[in-house]
């Protein structure tokens, strides 16, 4: 078995180097016949081309392809950057976008502002929250006017566009605190219509304030209108606060006209004291005098 294989190998030894050499001389003479610079020449190596290489389109082919594949991979990369720059691009829109939706959120608040009717007595000052300060157990936002160029004072009623929202609660020179009605130290007497109930709106932390000391429970529905009823002198008469429903556990709470969410821009009703009344007896008018037939004497009563 050796001595076969091993003349197999001395027999496949010159057949390799009689490939090689025959495999160099016909390189060696095309690059000679491509160099030679003859007509005939030329006029054989235009006849190889056009006999051979429109037959050879299939080792054309994975060039073809591969050029192909590159120009797939160049488009791809294109079109990754592309994706990227046009995402880049949506999120710049939905920046704009959502500042877009607040200009228009923050212009139909002062649309609102403008078009709320109030008593012409009263006069308004406009100012926006410049910080919230609410908490689990305290509801109050922070105004950017005050005492020193505004003239606001305690006790003032405070709406936004829909309603009433607090009162001031807390001066400084240039900015001033407003209590919210959710807040659970605010209490304000409020009228329930139809049905001319009044009542006390309590705040205690939650979204839904507390109708308590209802005169008739009964004469009031979900969906009763409530204003403020200006007893007391606490705020004016007849500002909108919101509606009536029923809690679960079946107390009549108050849902709010006014939109906790947004508070931006809020207006302080200047709200003038009233004039006190020294006098008792002017509350049911003038003493009459007495007329004279009417009027007897001690004296004449005793002759009669």
């Amino acid at each position: 078995m050796a001595r076969q294989a091993s003349s197999g190998e001395e027999f496949a030894r010159p057949i390799r180097r009689l490939f090689v050499g025959a495999l160099v001389v016909v390189l060696f003479a095309i690059f000679v016949l491509w160099r030679i610079d003859s007509p005939r020449a030329e006029r054989f190596r235009a006849m190889i081309v056009d006999s051979i290489v429109p037959q050879m389109d299939w080792a054309l082919v994975p060039v073809t392809k591969a050029a192909e594949l590159l120009d797939g991979v160049q488009s791809y990369a294109r079109l990754q950057q592309q994706n990227q720059d046009l995402r880049r691009e949506l999120q710049q829109m939905k920046a704009w976008k959502e500042a877009a939706l607040q200009l228009e959120q923050e212009n139909a608040k002062l649309l609102d502002l403008n078009r709320v009717r109030l008593d012409p007595a009263l006069t308004v000052v406009t100012g926006q929250v410049i910080a919230d300060s609410g908490s689990p157990f305290r509801q109050s936002v922070l105004l950017n006017v005050g005492a020193a160029r505004d003239g606001i004072m305690d006790g003032w009623a405070v709406t936004d566009g829909l309603g009433l929202v607090g009162r001031i609660s807390g001066v400084g020179q240039k900015s001033s605190r407003v209590l919210l009605l959710t807040d659970n130290s605010s209490r304000i007497p409020v009228t329930i219509q139809p049905s001319g109930q009044r009542a006390m709106l309590s705040g205690d932390n939650s979204a839904l304030p507390v109708l308590d000391f209802i005169e008739v429970p009964e004469e009031v529905r979900p969906g009763d209108r409530v204003v403020s009823s200006g007893d007391a002198g606490v705020f004016p008469a007849g500002l909108l606060v919101g509606n009536v429903v029923q809690a679960r556990d079946g107390r009549l709470r108050l849902r709010l006209s006014a939109d906790y969410e947004r508070l931006e821009f809020l207006r302080v009703l200047r709200s003038q004291p009233a004039e006190p009344i020294d006098a008792p007896a002017t509350l049911i008018g003038p003493v009459l005098p007495t007329p004279p037939e009417v009027a007897l004497t001690d004296g004449e009563v005793a002759d009669g």
